[in-house]
């Protein structure tokens, strides 16, 4: 099997499982997110954060209070620095993308555990009151195998102008920056298709 199509395979366990996944931010404690991995969230790791982790985040987000824009590029770096933390509890650097054969593999994540993962810290920042521009909703996804593409979730948010904004850090290994692009141009692409400009 090709990297190509094993990387297609583990797209569509990503469907299969990502709906069932139901956005579990409001029921965490106030200092904490469980962290999900091991695919489909087989696997939870309680990650808590202390004042340091308030002052990183307190201080990446103030970058972006000058506009929405400067507020992405902070909520990128946000992301970054929670894989990072991330990658503390479960003891494991996430590889990009999804892996064949790593489905009930701990420390390892698909892209029902990234965009849920992502999603708990950005609601975690919103209740912060860290976001300044945009307000966090309900996780997306796009292909479902009948439209020739395999399916694929991510965290979203909303700027004050109603334009919708994917956080997706599937395609970047673990603390590197998340495609930050409009959910419109996301929705278009293929699953392999990252929208990174770098």
């Amino acid at each position: 099997m090709t990297r190509r199509s094993i990387t297609l395979f583990a797209g569509l366990v990503c469907i299969m499982v990502g709906g069932l996944v139901t956005d579990r931010a409001a029921a965490a404690p106030a200092r904490s997110i469980d962290i999900c991995h091991g695919y489909g969230c087989a696997f939870r790791s309680r990650l808590v954060f202390g004042p340091g982790d308030d002052s990183k985040f307190a201080a990446l987000l103030a970058a972006g209070r000058a506009s929405p824009e400067a507020e992405r590029k902070a909520i990128a770096r946000a992301v970054s620095y929670f894989e990072k933390r991330a990658q503390q509890v479960t003891g494991v650097r996430d590889l990009p993308r999804s892996e064949f054969g790593a489905s009930k593999v701990k420390g390892q994540m698909d892209c029902v555990d990234e965009s849920t993962n992502t999603d708990a810290l950005l609601r975690y920042l919103a209740g912060r009151g860290l976001l300044k521009h945009h307000e966090v909703v309900a996780r997306d996804s796009r292909g479902f195998l009948l439209d020739g593409r395999y399916p694929h979730w991510t965290a979203v948010i909303r700027a004050p102008d109603g334009v919708r904004w994917v956080v997706d850090s599937w395609y970047a290994p673990m603390g590197g920056a998340p495609d930050i692009i409009r959910l419109g141009d996301w929705k278009s692409r293929g699953v392999l298709e990252s929208g990174a400009l770098n």
